[in-house]
């Protein structure tokens, strides 16, 4: 029985776990509008300079969480693609 794996492409795993993360970003900013997840999104604003419920805070925000996801969704990829092809 094989147990060999495939390895993830690095740059889509990473771009993909951006997109996530600042959509999410975005979806707990604009939820925050109407009263909900509004101590989540201090605690965002506190990582994220400038990030708030306004349109342009929207923006500022999702483009640090795109950042922040890609950086750690390429070092996650990176990372496992090293440990999965190291001989056992």
């Amino acid at each position: 029985m094989s147990s060999e794996t495939a390895p993830l492409d690095v740059r889509a795993f990473g771009i993909a776990c951006g997109l996530l993360w600042a959509g999410g970003v975005v979806a707990l900013g604009l939820t925050a509008r109407v009263g909900w997840g509004q101590r989540w999104e201090q605690l965002l604003a506190d990582v994220y300079r400038g990030y708030d419920e306004t349109a342009t805070g929207l923006v500022v925000g999702a483009s640090w969480a795109f950042l922040d996801g890609l950086s750690g969704g390429l070092a996650f990829a990176w990372l496992y693609n090293k440990l999965a092809t190291t001989p056992r």
